[in-house]
């Protein structure tokens, strides 16, 4: 029989459905608790999904698990981590008896680690500990802290909130003006129109109850390192790393934003640092990690940890490099089946983020492509929500506009393709690519 993942989500981020399709592959039953309309249920890899609601997020998901009854939890996003926390924290206080407690234990690691991962100070302090090299960070509650901060430090810094991701919590801050208003920004709960537009408009109501409860986030700030971005996603297994991939950042969706283009890279600083941390807090599932790298010596600064799977969780790179293969072993008892790798190209564009950046983007055609063309419905709903997203903020564009032919390789260009004729013919491409 095969083991049940369950998926847990609470936004619609198409990368999850990458990692539904991959965990799939890999051999796993999957199952999914997640929004209304999610991307992943185009799919047709989840067996059965949940609802999950916003303002009861905790029953949502002790719910979607008592019915999957999973061998494993694995969270898309940091809110998702949060509440699993939160489900954990519950039990034990009401002294529960269940299998909840342990198969989260099971899905995410030791208990003790769950509070360092969400708090940015005290988990650089921990590499830190660890020789790990790392940018200092410390919790500016006011303009005081601020203050003495950026007198000890000085500027550029980088002020970040707690309990955020994908760059949203980010912002540099050249001179103490600037790191005034960011930390207010930071600080503040989400605005109420801001919650009710993507409650009402977005059918995300994520922001609904920080909002209304007026819930203030604990802001950091930490000295600057000059250089480019890397990133690791790592599987681990009860404190040792099981699979790991290492990328450079070559392009983002915005300064602080995402990646959207990446290239492999072997990195001994960052195996190293990923190997003592997974070790120390005693981690299982997928985690990220990101770094800067040095601009001069190349060296690696860990910045922070992602206590979920990562957007470029789902590539298969080969053994060792196969996170959702890694997994499967580890639950299963089985040994890692080698699967071909995706690519033998270095740079990787990934989709629908690079193409969603830019359009005519060179990365398209000169890196690998990362399009699902083996699942013709998840293409379709990339093309449509992009044209939805066109639609809302940029009220002139056409609905009935084409999709851009980069989205194709270089052979199957056409001047005029709607998006059924864009899918079926990707999806001849790819046949045609598994076949040589």
């Amino acid at each position: 029989m095969k083991p049940t993942v369950l998926l847990a989500t609470t936004a619609r981020w198409f990368p999850t459905a990458r990692l539904a399709m991959a965990l799939a592959s890999a051999g796993f039953r999957v199952e999914a608790v997640c929004p209304s309309a999610h991307p992943l249920t185009k799919t047709g890899v989840a067996k059965t999904t949940y609802r999950y609601r916003g303002l009861r997020p905790l029953s949502s998901f002790a719910n979607a698990i008592a019915a999957a009854k999973p061998n494993l939890i694995v969270p898309g996003d940091d809110l998702a981590t949060f509440h699993l926390h939160q489900l954990y924290q519950r039990e034990r206080e009401h002294r529960r008896n269940g299998d909840l407690r342990p198969l989260i234990e099971r899905s995410l690691g030791a208990p003790e680690s769950f509070p360092i991962v969400f708090q940015r100070a005290a988990f650089l302090e921990l590499a830190q500990d660890l020789n790990i090299r790392s940018p200092r960070t410390e919790v500016v509650a006011d303009s005081a802290d601020l203050r003495s901060w950026a007198a000890s430090v000085g500027f550029p810094i980088a002020l970040k909130a707690d309990g955020t991701s994908g760059g949203d919590g980010v912002k540099i801050a050249f001179n103490l003006e600037e790191a005034e208003s960011a930390l207010r920004a930071l600080a503040a709960p989400p605005l109420l129109v801001r919650a009710v537009k993507r409650t009402l408009v977005d059918q995300d109501d994520t922001l609904l109850r920080p909002s209304l409860l007026r819930r203030r986030s604990i802001v950091n700030a930490q000295a600057f390192v000059a250089g480019r971005e890397a990133t690791s996603a790592i599987a681990c297994w009860k404190g040792v790393v099981i699979g790991s991939l290492h990328f450079e950042v070559v392009k983002k969706a915005q300064a602080h934003g995402h990646a959207t283009v990446v290239r492999v890279i072997e990195n001994q600083e960052m195996s190293i640092a990923a190997e003592r941390l997974v070790q120390r807090l005693h981690l299982s599932g997928l985690h990220g990690l990101d770094f800067m790298l040095e601009g001069k010596t190349g060296k690696a600064h860990l910045i922070e940890i992602n206590p979920r799977s990562t957007q470029v969780g789902h590539l298969t790179l080969g053994l060792g490099h196969d996170l959702p293969a890694a997994l499967y072993s580890a639950v299963s008892g089985r040994p890692v089946t080698p699967v071909r790798k995706i690519t033998e190209k270095e740079t990787i564009a990934l989709f629908p983020h690079e193409w969603i950046r830019d359009e005519t983007s060179p990365f398209l055609r000169s890196g690998y492509h990362d399009v699902p063309w083996q699942n013709p419905e998840l293409v379709r709903a990339c093309v449509l929500s992009r044209r939805k997203q066109h639609a809302w903020y940029a009220p002139k564009a056409s609905l009935k506009s084409t999709p851009p032919v980069e989205l194709l390789p270089p052979d199957l260009i056409a001047p005029e393709l709607d998006p059924d004729d864009l899918v079926a013919k990707g999806s001849q491409y790819q046949r045609s690519e598994l076949r040589s």
